[in-house]
């Protein structure tokens, strides 16, 4: 199983896990979620395997998440997900799986432990910007 990125490339933070990921000597297969869209599945395997609920992957400050109220305590995982389905923009990014098993990258330290193979040396972003410094700490 190769890994996958669920990506949304205007995300900094996504783009810096998608280089990560590839300085570590992966390919992974990239998922533009926000042109593929969701499955109830789909979330419901991914938060299951990162040990996370929906409610830990939502975007609260979009537009949707504000006008259903979703952070609302009584709001059900099932009626997020619902949402994250109907409004794919919604689900905090990067989702990363990998054989090693499935982490939201916020912070991006959660990614190191998904990679098949140490970092040799930094890893930097296409503005210079130190993502992994040379110990190999996610900065």
């Amino acid at each position: 199983m190769a890994a996958t990125i669920y990506h949304n490339p205007r995300c900094s933070k996504s783009r810096n896990a998608l280089t990560i990921l590839q300085a570590a000597g992966e390919e992974p297969e990239v998922v533009e979620y926000l042109k593929t869209g969701w499955t109830r599945d789909l979330l419901e395997s991914l938060f299951a395997d990162a040990g996370i609920a929906a409610r830990d992957a939502l975007r609260k400050g979009e537009a949707p998440a504000k006008e259903l109220r979703l952070s609302a305590p009584e709001t059900t995982d099932d009626q997020i997900i619902e949402a994250m389905i109907a409004h794919p923009i919604l689900v905090e990014r990067p989702i990363v799986r990998t054989p090693k098993g499935v982490a939201l990258c916020r912070p991006m330290s959660n990614l190191l432990p998904l990679l098949a193979a140490s970092l040799q040396g930094p890893v930097t972003d296409a503005k210079g910007k130190v993502l992994v410094d040379k110990e190999g700490n996610a900065l």
